[in-house]
């Protein structure tokens, strides 16, 4: 095997700092979370149960440009598990369906970005091109 690039053997080894950044990024997330009002707690909470069924190798939340069906279908099954719930407090117009959206997109954004960064560092891949 040709190698077109010479490493030291120090640089072959991972990098720490990566994934102790990465924690603290994900605590920083979890200590914002924490100050979400109630609703959007729950929410969240049916976010990332959704997200969870979906994440794995190959799934269509990470191809290059995810499907908007799929993604609305996703927001909708959303809606139908938390409107029970919240059909005591009048929210007006479409900010449910908003609120779902945002934070779905927001959630399916982030994983994205930690399996690109996961990915390129098992890699090797120093950026993108």
């Amino acid at each position: 095997m040709y190698y077109d690039k010479f490493y030291p053997f120090y640089m072959t080894y991972a990098n720490h700092m990566l994934l102790s950044g990465e924690r603290m990024q994900e605590k920083e997330f979890e200590m914002m979370k924490s100050y979400y009002p109630e609703t959007a707690r729950r929410i969240q909470e049916k976010v990332e149960e959704e997200c969870d069924r979906l994440d794995y190798e190959g799934s269509r939340l990470y191809d290059e440009y995810p499907d908007k069906f799929m993604l609305y279908q996703m927001c909708r099954r959303i809606r139908e598990e938390v409107e029970p719930e919240m059909s005591v407090q009048e929210l007006p117009g479409r900010f449910l369906d908003d609120l779902i959206q945002v934070l779905l997109f927001q959630e399916i954004s982030r994983r994205r970005c930690r399996r690109h960064r996961c990915r390129d560092f098992y890699t090797g891949r120093r950026g993108r091109l």
